[in-house]
């Protein structure tokens, strides 16, 4: 059966688990038993003294962007540190009485998806602060296959924030244990890093052939589909089409009020095999198009191991273009770390100008982000830091 970090972790029994331990961790964060990897380690003996929560919070209900404050978690009583607010990263203060920081929140393998960054914020202030660090690995949801890893990759000097501070492919097919050790290493930092692994995943395993159910990571994370469809279809929130935050399927339907979704289907569909639009409506409770009727699209996903999340979801969003030039606008995306929302597409696609791609014709179109998507250098690149065959 599959092991995470925390199962393995649990069976190795260290002796530092006596030491003063500060835990960065969520409710998404289990066993392969589903049960809470903080509860876990306290019945087995580990002295955490402290939490610290990455977006949406430890009970990962926090809305999209929304600040987090600082609390007690019911279920240890605990104390729990915030860091999503306007502290981004543990301080000096914070860590002084730990000996040792955990990390253990499930990842979804995109870049845009915040945990990854809190991971990196907490590894520079491991680092800054002499405070040994150890990451609880977990498979990576939508594979870990190189070959399906995609851009574009991100312009550090002119698209770094915290949903891609640094340069690695939109969808980077890696766990947060080998990210970790790819970043202490070509960002300088030195920290005293440990990944403690995964058993018996393969890197073309997909969510589904784990046999473990799908726990929601975050309020619109809600299954595997939606998982893999949000690696591309997360870039609407730059736009005036709801990515379906507010209805039941989140990132798995698309739509507006103004969409002619049964056109979008037709179109849509004889230009690409990889999903399927069939059309709908919806009404979301929250959010863009809050109580008004959408026309929408529902994205059926036809082969899961050779999907390109990207590439299908910019061309969508092209054709929407296309066809609704009177209604399609490009849209600010303000939260707690980019309060204006300004650049968003720019941020999340991590392309300078990146909605200027969108005005070429479709041919160039189709060229520029085959270009941008197709990336062969990073599985090279990312080689040496793979832990898992």
């Amino acid at each position: 059966m599959l092991l995470f970090g925390i199962d393995n972790l649990v069976l190795q029994n260290p002796a530092w688990k006596k030491q003063k331990i500060a835990f960065v961790t969520n409710h998404a964060a289990t066993n392969n038993q589903l049960i809470s990897s903080r509860k876990i380690l306290l019945q087995n003996g580990f002295n955490i003294i402290k939490l610290f929560s990455p977006e949406h919070g430890l009970d990962i209900q926090g809305a999209d962007g929304t600040a987090i404050n600082n609390t007690i978690d019911a279920l240890t009583n605990l104390p729990i540190i915030s860091l999503y607010n306007k502290k981004l990263q543990p301080s000096e203060e914070d860590l002084k009485d730990v000996d040792i920081v955990l990390f253990d929140i499930p990842d979804i393998g995109c870049r845009y998806y915040t945990y990854l960054w809190t991971m990196t914020y907490v590894l520079e202030a491991c680092a800054n602060y002499h405070t040994p660090f150890i990451i609880l690995d977990r498979p990576n949801p939508i594979s870990g296959n190189l070959s399906l890893a995609e851009g574009a990759m991100l312009n550090e000097t002119f698209c770094s924030s915290f949903i891609g501070r640094w340069n690695i492919p939109l969808r980077h097919s890696c766990t947060l244990g080998e990210l970790a050790l790819y970043f202490n290493s070509t960002k300088n930092l030195h920290a005293n890093i440990e990944v403690i692994h995964t058993k018996h995943w393969q890197r073309n395993m997909f969510h589904n052939d784990w046999h473990i159910d799908f726990i929601p990571t975050s309020p619109a994370i809600q299954h595997f589909n939606a998982a893999l469809l949000y690696t591309g279809l997360g870039l609407l929130e730059a736009t005036n089409v709801s990515e379906g935050r507010g209805a039941n399927t989140p990132f798995e339907i698309a739509g507006a009020a103004y969409l002619q979704h049964n056109k979008i289907c037709t179109v849509f569909n004889t230009m690409q095999d990889a999903v399927v639009l069939k059309p709908i409506q919806f009404t979301p409770t929250f959010g863009k198009y809050k109580n008004e009727l959408c026309n929408g699209v529902k994205f059926y996903i036809q082969d899961f191991t050779s999907y390109q999340a990207v590439f299908t979801a910019l061309l969508f969003m092209k054709v929407v273009k296309d066809l609704h030039t009177h209604y399609f606008t490009w849209s600010n995306y303000p939260t707690i770390v980019n309060p204006t929302g300004e650049r968003h597409l720019d941020k999340l696609l991590g392309i300078p100008s990146s909605e200027e791609i969108f005005d070429l014709p479709m041919q160039l179109f189709l060229k520029r982000i085959e270009q941008e998507t197709h990336i062969p250098e990073w599985k090279k690149e990312i080689n040496s830091y793979l832990l898992y065959e």
